[in-house]
């Protein structure tokens, strides 16, 4: 079987920080509701990587849990795919550059996330970033949103559709590497990001470093 090797990329604390613009789109259906609320930047900061339906009854718990809560998280959802489509979020510094380089190298690049659907896809579109197939920079994507599959369970998913010989993840919090190990696949901690890792783990302090590192470890 001839080798193909691939990276999947965890989102926000990996490649860019949308939390800013996440917060006020929020706000802006949170206060529509009727609720005298304002979502912070900390509170989607304290809650990114996690499912949907988890981040609502984290934030939202001056709702009634059920068709109440449902329909305001919907309502988030919905209207931040629309804002971020217009306004994107903080790339950080070189992923597109260095992505170009991994591609060049001979490395294939896909984003997994435990987002809903339609937030990958917003924020390819705003950065104008080729993706669907294998001659495009980023050749899948897969989300919570489009199966309701744990992170785990789509890494696997991914790697098996796309037959990669081997593959790691790159992502920033406890819980993607959780899944991750989960999945059966080493591991990169994006140190920059939004959170720690409880273990020894390869990882880079800024994206550019990906290239070196990713060298040790498939």
């Amino acid at each position: 079987m001839k080798e193909k090797k691939g990276i999947i990329f965890d989102m926000d604390g990996t490649v860019w920080d949308s939390s800013e613009n996440v917060a006020r789109s929020w706000t802006v259906k949170v206060q529509e509701a009727g609720f005298d609320r304002v979502v912070t930047q900390d509170d989607i900061k304290s809650v990114m990587g996690k499912p949907m339906d988890v981040i609502a009854d984290t934030l939202f718990t001056y709702t009634k849990k059920g068709k109440q809560r449902n329909a305001l998280r919907e309502a988030c959802e919905h209207y931040e795919i629309e804002y971020l489509r217009e306004h994107g979020g903080t790339l950080y510094p070189d992923v597109i550059k260095t992505w170009e380089k991994l591609k060049k190298d001979g490395y294939h690049l896909y984003i997994v996330s435990n987002c809903q659907a339609g937030y990958v896809e917003a924020f390819l579109e705003f950065f104008k970033i080729p993706w669907g197939d294998p001659s495009c920079l980023i050749e899948d994507i897969e989300c919570y949103g489009n199966n309701f599959l744990q992170k785990d369970e789509n890494i696997k998913l991914l790697a098996d559709r796309n037959g990669l010989t081997s593959a790691c993840y790159v992502g920033d919090i406890q819980s993607d590497y959780d899944a991750t190990m989960k999945a059966g696949f080493p591991f990169i901690h994006a140190a920059y990001g939004f959170g720690t890792i409880d273990a020894e783990v390869p990882k880079i302090s800024k994206f550019r470093e990906l290239r070196t590192v990713i060298k040790e470890v498939i």
